[in-house]
């Protein structure tokens, strides 16, 4: 899959990180508020039990978009099994936007291109807080986290441009993740840190 840079005045890069590296802690996920059109905001936390499946998007990508499709499937193929997918646009209140506008901008990308899930917004500052960016480079979109049911972080794609954010972003190391996470035994996901991987980033 092919992505989009951002600019460096408005992303950032991993801070201190570059390579993927494995660990065997898992990441407890920040809270995260976002926006979805219709029902105002909500917390990550509340889908507490579900396996998370956070795509940070522009509207205006067309890999967000090409992503977006894809997850659209794993969607359909593993919400039955306990998958909850949401796209979350990072440029919702750019050019001066209001929420408002916000809400229209991401409910159009979501009716253009049939995605089958919640598609919301979030500032881009919250984003960068929630993925431990900070402002230095550029960073590469989209950008997928994938939250076990005890809202622990397992996989979570690199800032920048590399193969390991290749790798992480195919249609078949994803689908191979999330069949992972939706295995996990409730009571003991936190304690299965030495099978699963947080991918994070180091200095080079």
């Amino acid at each position: 899959m092919k992505k989009i840079f951002l600019p460096i005045t408005i992303v950032a890069l991993l801070a201190g990180c570059v390579a993927l590296a494995e660990t065997s802690t898992l990441r407890k996920a920040p809270e995260l508020a976002f926006n979805l059109p219709g029902q105002g905001q909500k917390l990550l936390s509340q889908y507490r039990g579900k396996v998370v499946a956070v795509e940070f998007i522009l509207t205006t990508c067309p890999h967000c978009q090409a992503a977006s499709k894809m997850m659209t499937k794993f969607q359909e193929e593993y919400g039955p099994r306990g998958l909850e997918t949401f796209d979350l646009a990072i440029n919702g209140l750019d050019e001066n936007r209001t929420p408002a506008d916000a809400d229209t901008l991401v409910e159009e990308f979501r009716r253009n291109f049939q995605v089958g899930f919640p598609v919301g917004w979030i500032p881009r500052d919250q984003m960068m807080s929630f993925m431990g960016f900070s402002m230095a480079e550029r960073m590469v979109v989209p950008q997928l986290v994938l939250i076990d049911r005890k809202g622990y972080i397992h996989y979570q794609t690199p800032a920048g441009d590399s193969d390991d954010w290749s790798k992480l972003m195919a249609e078949d190391a994803i689908r191979q993740h999330i069949e992972e996470l939706l295995a996990i035994n409730n009571s003991s996901a936190t304690k299965r840190a030495t099978s699963s991987k947080v991918v994070m980033a180091k200095k080079p």
